[in-house]
Order: structure tokens, then sequence, then C-alpha cells
């Protein structure tokens, strides 16, 4: 059935809040087919009454379209980068710092935060915000639990600080837990965080439209105080920030300029 799909993002909107006409649709509509077909169902119709009636295929449903894959250090030379260059700009300022880690998947972002931080400023001094539409990824982000290819890229003195091994994995320590506060949070939908020193959202803006990433672009860029940082993932560099108030501080690093 030829508007089989469109019916399907349209009850799914009615019932979630979420609207898929803001993600890249070949891209997203054959991810959801094969996680469709998957399941046994031969219809959009069919999946979508299985999804409203069962809690697991929809978390499964929120993992296929958010991607939830994500590692501590994730390009490692973008973190040099906060570390060495960014963090002393923003402390230059002020000595307590807001950070918004959107779209934070199961955690290893905003814990890398946490972890950087750390060696700047004391916790009490650090809020970091945690958000992302898929609450089962932010329940798993809470426990702090990792596999061992999730830490490939720690540092061995951070690794040996902040980690516990527990049989095959690994457990963050209640120090970086207690700097990170997750909350859900839908990026297309919700009210955006405000004052915010440091954003971080990346390798997430590239599943959506043009226009659903301007309008986002435009809300972060008003969650920013002036001076303060937008970290976007390595393959989601702005093509004309200043339309956002932004003008480049570093490579992937954006300031918000008034």
């Amino acid at each position: 059935m030829e508007n089989d799909y469109e019916i399907f993002v349209h009850k799914l909107k009615k019932e979630s809040g979420i609207d898929l006409l803001f993600y890249k649709e070949a891209q997203m509509k054959r991810r959801l087919t094969s996680l469709r077909d998957k399941r046994g169902f031969t219809s959009f119709a069919e999946y979508f009454e299985a999804v409203q009636a069962t809690p697991t295929l929809f978390n499964e449903l929120l993992d296929r379209m958010t991607i939830n894959v994500s590692e501590f250090y994730r390009n490692k030379k973008r973190w040099d980068i906060l570390e060495q260059k960014v963090i002393p700009h923003l402390l230059k300022r002020q000595k307590k710092l807001k950070v918004w880690s959107a779209a934070c998947s199961t955690g290893e972002e905003p814990y890398t935060l946490a972890m950087v931080l750390l060696k700047f400023i004391p916790e009490h001094q650090l809020e970091i915000i945690a958000t992302d539409i898929d609450r089962n990824a932010l329940q798993r982000a809470k426990i702090g639990l990792y596999p061992e290819r999730s830490l490939k890229e720690v540092p061995l003195e951070i690794r040996e600080k902040y980690f516990t091994k527990e049989d095959q994995l690994f457990r963050i320590s209640e120090n970086a837990k207690k700097c990170v506060t997750f909350k859900k949070h839908n990026l297309l939908a919700d009210r955006y965080e405000k004052d915010c020193d440091l954003i971080v959202c990346r390798n997430v803006l590239i599943y959506f439209t043009e226009s659903a990433k301007q309008q986002i672009y435009t809300k972060f860029s008003e969650s920013l105080k002036k001076d303060g940082i937008f970290f976007v993932g390595s393959t989601e560099q702005i093509f004309s920030p200043n339309h956002y108030q932004f003008s480049v501080f570093d490579t992937f690093f954006y300031q918000k300029s008034s």
C-alpha cells in the first residue's frame, strides 16, 4: 500500500509526539522497514498496532530510530581540543559551568564530559544535563555499565580513576555519575535548556532534514550564553554559522558571537 508508511508516521506522531517527517525519509523508511520485517509484520499498519500494544517493541523502534551507538571519547582528537582550548576559554569568564549533552544515547558522552571537566573544576561547580528521546537508552545510561569496546579510547589513567571492572563490564564511578542529570527530551518538540556554557550534540543531526536542522541550530544558539560553545560531530559542519549567530572557534566547535 503506497501510503502505508505515511499513515504510520502520522499515527506515531499523534500517539507519541515523535515526528518522523523531520528525519530523512529514505534512510528512516529503510531502517524501519527492515525492523518491521524482522519482527514478522507485512505492513506498517499491522506493525503500528503491535508497537502501540507492546512497550518492548516501542523501545526497539526508538533504538532503531535514534541509532544508539556511542563510545567514550569518540573521535578522541576533538576531545583533546575540548580539553586544551575550549574549557580554558570557558573558564576565563567564570568558574562554574552549565553543560548540555543533547541526544546523549546511553551516557558515554556526558560521562566523558564529566571526566574531562573534573580535571579543571570540582563537582559542585559543574552541572551536566544529559538528554535523549529514548527512555530505554537513558535507563542504561543511569545504570552506567559498559562493555570494554566502549572504553577503547579512554586514557589509561582515566580508566583506572573512573571505572571498576565487574565481570566482563565496566562501571562508571559515582564521582562522575553525580555530575550528570539525565532527562527525557525531544529535540523537535520540547523546551530547550537555557544559559548553557557548552552544548554537545554529535552524530545525531545527520539523520534530520535540512529544515529540522535549521530549527535545532537556532534553538541551540538561543540556549547558549554569549561566547558559549557548540560542539558538533565530525560529519556535521555548519555551512552558514553566522545565520545562527555562530562563528568558528575550531573545527567542529562554534562560538556564540552575540
